[in-house]
């Protein structure tokens, strides 16, 4: 039984650093209706630049983390204002293969550093004995992410459900025009959508990178790996992202725990969450809490 429990502490441990990462996908898409391809490598520089404030400039690393959040705020939203503002009102096909631009150019910038091509860690910050209850296992550096994930994803959905700039956001989302016709700034809005997305993308960045180690291409394949997390959940929902995380991670650490090496049966933790959600989407296209709209012609 304590098995069984340890994979469950896993599988929530790896769904919330998939939930975290998901988040900037349905901040951007939220207010949008884009999907940013690039937001991988963003993640990428964002716990790069926590490394390197950490270790280079020898910052401590709780004030790295918010340095380092603020850097991708500025970041994504100075890409949102040089390369995506002109393609407002354009159709999502072109403003999604600028994204794919985007991407090319930041990976070719990181791989022209030492962290596109060299393995880092972050320097221990807290104790490394684990915690042992009953038998299961969890380490300080894997419970600090969990925490800190939940509380960023507290702190999101408060500010799209209760802020002004949160309820700009989703009004521009349902419906541009409208939304510019009682004031709101649509410019504006998808400026901050990008700007907070950047913030979330360096969040989960640090998280990943101190549990996982900083790998560039373990990094940045995040923007990949939690997209199905994003469509199973609902582009548009953040509760979605959170639970769509959280059971891509069950599924993915009870796949490993009891199938792989049985049967002859290697890599199911790979390949199950893909076939369960493409069996889900069957019933549920919309994902499980994703928006259902219906337009009248």
């Amino acid at each position: 039984m304590s098995y069984f429990f340890q994979l469950v502490v896993s599988g929530i441990v790896v769904g919330s650093i998939y939930a975290l990462s998901a988040i900037g996908f349905v901040l951007i898409y939220k207010s949008s209706r884009v999907l940013n391809l690039a937001h991988g490598q963003i993640i990428a520089t964002g716990a790069f630049i926590t490394y390197a404030l950490t270790v280079m400039a020898h910052i401590p690393i709780y004030i790295s983390f918010v340095l380092s959040m603020i850097f991708t705020f500025f970041l994504a939203m100075s890409v949102e204002r040089i390369f995506l503002r002109r393609l407002i009102g354009e159709p999502i096909i072109s403003v999604i293969m600028v994204t794919i631009g985007l991407m090319s150019i930041i990976d070719g910038l990181i791989y022209l550093t030492p962290f596109g091509s060299e393995n880092f860690s972050f320097p221990p910050f807290l104790p490394e004995q684990p915690i042992i209850y009953a038998g299961v296992s969890i380490s300080y550096t894997q419970l600090v992410g969990v925490i800190i994930t939940f509380i960023l994803i507290g702190v999101f959905s408060w500010f799209f459900k209760k802020s002004t700039v949160g309820i700009s956001m989703r009004a521009v989302s349902d419906d541009q025009l409208a939304s510019m016709s009682i004031g709101v700034s649509v410019p504006r809005v998808f400026g901050l959508a990008w700007a907070t997305a950047g913030l979330s993308a360096a969040a989960a960045g640090s998280v990943i990178g101190n549990i996982t180690g900083l790998n560039f291409g373990t990094l940045h394949a995040f923007g990949i790996i939690v997209f199905p997390v994003v469509i199973l959940g609902g582009l548009d929902s953040l509760l979605g992202a959170v639970v769509a995380g959280i059971i891509m991670g069950l599924i993915q650490q009870f796949a490993s725990g009891y199938l792989d090496g049985n049967w002859g049966l290697y890599g199911t933790a790979n390949v199950l969450p893909y076939i369960l959600l493409l069996v889900l989407l069957l019933f549920k296209p919309h994902g499980l809490f994703g928006t259902h709209e219906i337009e009248r012609v």
